[in-house]
């Protein structure tokens, strides 16, 4: 089931699987993040080293790899580009070349879906409750006969687990936490078994990695990944790759474990679209 409750400009879309909340995503209505936007730019330089192009969108910049399709072009070329990767860590968004003409000018041509009509189409057999008339009314051309009002879309028990993503740290198995700290460059998340510290060290992590999985995807971690599991010797830890690559699976975004570090963290690459929760929540 899907459930959206908005609050202001602000919509928070959740995926429940039963009683679990296995997605999470913040729309803000007032300044989309815009990913699945159409625009007409204009190259304003050729990047070599880079493999890319910088466009000029009209309001911003973005970057246009060779492979999504900016290969042939040169300085001052129009073309029509749709937003693959939001506006995140300071850099502006990621373009691909999308099938339809350009305009004569560089600017917006439409708004993308967002994020809660994105996940309706990948997922069309589900329920989708929504708090809000206004919103129903607007999203029913697109949602007919899935889409119905519910008073109380997110209840108590769901509002107090989202109220936990704001915080840098998370509730493990077993009595362990999970610590969260986003850089620049990646994000480091170290596990500290806590009361569970006396526990067989490689039966804890693994314990551990389903729930560290499903704290990715709700927080959307994206980008470098970098695991510091507990207390584990060299030689275990080679143990956690394959169950930690399992869990990783069931990400829709099919981030890739890389291997471990020679200082023993787990390294991750998660493709980023959407900007992370923590940097939706500081602005």
């Amino acid at each position: 089931m899907i459930a959206a409750s908005r609050r202001g400009e602000f919509v928070r879309v959740a995926l429940l699987r039963g009683d679990m909340l296995a997605g999470y995503w913040l729309w803000n209505l007032a300044a989309p993040d815009g990913v699945g936007d159409v625009y007409t730019g204009r190259v304003e330089a050729v990047m070599p080293a880079l493999a890319g192009r910088f466009l000029n969108l009209g309001a911003e910049t973005g970057f246009l790899p060779d492979s999504a399709g900016g290969k042939s072009l040169t300085i001052g070329d129009y073309v029509a580009v749709r937003v693959t990767r939001a506006p995140q860590g300071g850099k502006g968004p990621r373009l691909a070349v999308a099938d339809e003409p350009p305009g004569d000018a560089p600017s917006l041509k439409r708004r993308g879906p967002g994020p809660l009509l994105e996940l309706a189409a990948s997922l069309p057999g589900e329920e989708i409750l929504l708090d809000d008339y206004a919103l129903i009314a607007e999203l029913r051309p697109a949602l007919e006969g899935r889409i119905r009002h519910s008073p109380q879309a997110f209840d108590a028990v769901l509002e107090d687990e989202i109220a936990t993503l704001a915080e840098p740290e998370a509730a493990l198995p077993q009595g362990a936490r999970l610590h969260i700290t986003p850089a620049p460059a990646a994000t480091l998340l170290d596990i500290d078994a806590g009361p569970a510290s006396a526990a067989n060290p490689l039966a804890l992590n693994l314990a551990v990695i389903p729930e560290l999985c499903r704290q990715i995807v709700l927080r959307n971690l994206s980008g470098g990944i970098l695991i510091d599991f507990a207390g584990l010797k060299p030689a275990q830890r080679q143990k956690l790759a394959e169950p930690l690559r399992a869990a990783l699976g069931a990400d829709p975004l099919r981030p890739s474990l890389l291997g471990f570090s020679h200082l023993g963290f787990a390294e991750i690459n998660r493709r980023r679209v959407r900007p992370p929760l923590h940097e939706l929540l500081s602005r």
